[in-house]
């Protein structure tokens, strides 16, 4: 297991005047490389940890309970309190797990270390292999706050697994703009495959990201229509995003956290070859007809899909009258999968796959409904108000949230 270091952002030290520049402290995990020393958590064993944790000790941090879930290699734990997430891996060693990792508040920049660890005789020994009887899990550890060593004690005691409804759920958790914004200060930027790499951690199985295309045709990732400090470092290049090359943007644009701009084929190519995200929304954000670039590349990267017999949807986000119009234009534009932003009557014009209101429109309960029964689905954008997200799954019937909070939409979701 390679070591892995605590990438968030542990408090607000200086802001820099008109920049507003935050300065970010990385504390490393695990610096004495602990958990090279034990064995890898098998597959089969991660499902059985997955489940709704009662909190025994640090109910002040972390509220009264909790969800587990494992993501790839990493085990991903998610509170309501302020949209509250641990992000940790793990290996055995006598029957004893360990885990070691980070907590973070989403709405703000209160983060710190976690160490937690299942002994042998509280679910250590029956996770590993692999017996569900009478199953009684039990993390015990500590945390800490920022850079400091973990030492408030930390104690979550299994409850319950996950209903059959949530299991049997394909409900859609879509991360903002890959999984974050710059303004959440996750230590990578917007839109970027470092972003991408975090998302199923966060909480999410699918991602929105926005798409611009250079002078020269290519598609890529980013937001803004201009290169500006919000988004990137200082550049010899400026202006509106879309009069250079993909040359000029690969060699002299730096965002935020100093990634180079992605591609939009290498952001499909990575979440297809070493994620296991289900969904990407395609935000079209271009001042020129993106289409027939941006559908290429959707149709190559669903074809390959299908070839590894990987669940993966990927769908040409329209929010305006411009993008819909050019798809109406496109040969064959009824079998292109897309998602609509607009009224009803433009969903069955496009015949758009999903239907995406603004959630200031409310739950639209029998809107949602009439359109599950022509066999579409509904996401609502861009929710990040704790009450309401927590509304909007007790009483929509949505079939996925586009948030900044992935990780409280989660906590929702899994609980139920």
């Amino acid at each position: 297991m390679k070591r892995f270091y605590l990438v968030s952002t542990a408090i607000l030290l200086l802001l820099q005047s008109c920049n507003n520049i935050v300065e970010v402290v990385q504390p490393e995990v695990d610096p004495a490389g602990f958990l090279l020393q034990t064995t890898p958590i098998p597959d089969s064993s991660k499902k059985i940890m997955d489940g709704i944790y009662s909190v025994i000790e640090g109910k002040e941090k972390f509220g009264e309970q909790v969800a587990v879930k494992w993501n790839g290699n990493n085990l991903s734990i998610f509170t309501s309190v302020e949209a509250g997430y641990l992000v940790l891996q793990g290996g055995s060693l006598d029957s004893v797990i360990f885990f070691m990792g980070y907590w973070r508040y989403a709405t703000s920049t209160e983060t710190g270390l976690i160490s937690l660890y299942v002994p042998r005789n509280d679910g250590g020994k029956n996770i590993l292999d692999n017996d569900t009887t009478d199953l009684n899990i039990v993390f015990y550890g500590s945390y800490g706050m920022g850079t400091n060593l973990s030492n408030k004690k930390l104690q979550l005691k299994y409850l319950r697994p996950f209903s059959e409804f949530v299991k049997q759920s394909d409900f859609e958790i879509l991360a903002h703009r890959g999984g974050g914004r710059n303004s959440e200060y996750l230590g990578v930027s917007e839109n970027t495959i470092e972003m991408i790499s975090k998302a199923e951690s966060f909480g999410a199985t699918g991602i929105e990201i926005d798409i611009k295309v250079s002078n020269d045709g290519v598609p890529f990732l980013y937001h803004d229509s201009d290169i500006n400090l919000r988004v990137t470092q200082k550049s010899v290049i400026w202006g509106e995003i879309e009069n250079f090359s993909w040359l000029q943007l690969s060699l002299f644009i730096k965002l935020k956290n100093g990634e180079q701009i992605p591609s939009l084929r290498k952001a499909l190519e990575f979440v297809l070859e070493n994620t296991d995200l289900k969904f990407v929304w395609l935000d079209l954000k271009s001042e020129t007809n993106e289409l027939s670039k941006v559908e290429a590349l959707q149709k190559e990267i669903l074809e390959r899909a299908a070839a590894l017999n990987r669940d993966l949807q990927i769908v040409l986000g329209l929010p305006d009258e411009d993008k819909i119009n050019n798809l109406l234009a496109y040969p064959g534009f009824e079998n292109i999968p897309s998602l609509c932003e607009l009224e009803i009557n433009q969903v069955h014009l496009v015949n758009a796959r999903v239907w995406a209101p603004r959630w200031t429109q409310g739950t639209q309960t029998s809107l949602v409904e009439a359109m599950h029964s022509e066999g579409r689905k509904v996401f609502v954008w861009t929710l990040d108000e704790p009450a309401f997200i927590e509304s909007f799954i007790r009483d929509g019937k949505f079939d996925g949230i586009l948030t900044n909070y992935p990780s409280l939409v989660a906590y929702y979701h899994y609980i139920r």
